[in-house]
């Protein structure tokens, strides 16, 4: 199997960075999103608390659906259009809710409607997306890239939720999600200009051998085994985590959409401070021993969170809430990177579906894990079995053959 690149790739640099910029442009306003969207559910349709952390379960249920299957629809279609195609999906799904809400047709229904169409697009769109990256650049330049593509993404994460707590006091939680929906035509009219790229997969292959290979080839990976099913747990706690965050804070602490927004944006601030050290961290530790050190240290740090219980005391979560970010996104890098060089080029698509489908199939299992703990034990007992949580990720590494490499490429030591 070949990969083609039409037209001739002529300028690399240039193209990673309309790449990186259509991407942060949506993410901004996917990050306002996060804040928006369930205090619409809350101060709009007086949701309750299990149906504001459905609305986050809606949202990233798509991986448990599409997330395999995704490795091989990406190979099948040229993918600059398939992004485009799935920018305008998102920009109707999301623009849906403030028309309906204009209309006074909004319901709780469509909320949920609108999460999972996104997410759906979402699903097809990353996967496209980390494909994409090793096209255009070398081998050798990987990890840098990669870390601009998260401290990017937690640059967006640090202002997007602030911006957003700030505007729904302004205009609020309807009138921030069309932001979000007119980000993504500006996404979409950026991902135009790339030049387009035809994965060709032989029609003599069927769909399931395809998805088999991608599979097999990961389980049976002695690094990209156990460092898939760490990201499974990351997402799995993160997910609890946010899907409970809004309502602690605005049900348990007192506290404004404003402070919402500033504490949410703590994750990405403690995500751009780890992608900034990730490599030189790296190169100290060595890629694997980074993961397990900065996850032991992230977990202590989340345990801060549920000490917050009023406005007095925020900084708790605002410090515990980047602490863990901090840890996570750098273990984020150093695998991906790894998936990206280590994988053969004609599995790669199907390589990063399968550690998605699986690892960010936890999400939507996390965010109603995280509600349901919260409807049974309440807000805060639930916040401190989710933060206690965030240790199992690295004893995953830490009981696992990554223990005994100093990198995640190099044999084992000892």
């Amino acid at each position: 199997m070949t990969t083609e690149i039409l037209p001739e790739r002529r300028s690399p640099v240039n193209a990673f960075w309309r790449f990186w910029l259509a991407a942060n442009v949506s993410n901004i306003g996917s990050t306002m999103t996060v804040v928006a969207l369930p205090l619409v559910a809350l101060t709009v349709l007086h949701a309750s608390v299990l149906q504001v952390t459905l609305l986050a379960t809606a949202g990233s249920l798509p991986w448990l659906v599409l997330g395999l299957p995704a490795g091989v629809l990406v190979q099948r279609f040229p993918l600059r259009n398939l992004q485009v195609l799935l920018d305008l999906v998102r920009t109707v799904a999301i623009g849906s809710i403030p028309v309906a809400w204009w209309l006074e047709q909004l319901t709780y229904g469509q909320l949920l409607a609108a999460a999972a169409v996104a997410g759906s697009a979402t699903v097809l769109f990353d996967i496209g997306n980390s494909t994409f990256l090793p096209a255009v650049v070398d081998k050798k330049e990987l990890s840098a890239r990669n870390s601009w593509i998260s401290g990017a993404e937690a640059v967006t994460q640090t202002g997007g939720p602030s911006v957003s707590g700030v505007l729904v006091q302004l205009m609020g939680p309807v009138g921030v999600l069309m932001i979000d929906a007119a980000s993504y035509l500006v996404s979409a009219a950026l991902l135009r200009t790339l030049p387009e790229r035809r994965p060709e997969v032989g029609s003599q292959t069927k769909f399931l051998q395809l998805l088999k290979e991608g599979w097999s080839f990961v389980v049976r990976h002695p690094v990209m085994l156990p460092c898939m099913l760490w990201a499974t747990t990351v997402n799995f706690v993160n997910a609890a985590l946010f899907a409970l965050t809004p309502l602690y804070l605005v049900k348990e602490a007192n506290v404004s959409a404003t402070v919402v927004g500033i504490v949410i944006a703590m994750d990405g601030l403690g995500a751009l401070i780890g992608s900034g050290l990730a490599t030189r961290l790296a190169r100290r530790l060595g890629t694997a021993r980074v993961i397990i050190v900065m996850g032991f240290f992230s977990g202590t740090l989340a345990l801060m969170i549920p000490l917050t219980t009023m406005l007095g005391n925020i900084y708790f979560y605002a410090l515990g809430f980047s602490g863990f970010s901090f840890g996570v996104v750098i273990g984020s890098i150093m695998t991906r990177t790894h998936r990206q060089t280590e994988s053969p080029p004609e599995l790669l698509s199907r390589v990063m579906a399968t550690v998605r489908f699986v690892s960010w199939g936890a999400t939507p299992v996390g965010a109603a894990v995280g509600g349901l703990l919260a409807v049974w034990l309440g807000l805060r007992p639930a916040l401190w079995l989710v933060c206690g949580g965030a240790l199992l990720a690295p004893l995953v590494l830490l009981f696992s053959p990554v223990r005994l490499r100093r990198n995640l490429a190099e044999p084992q030591e000892g």
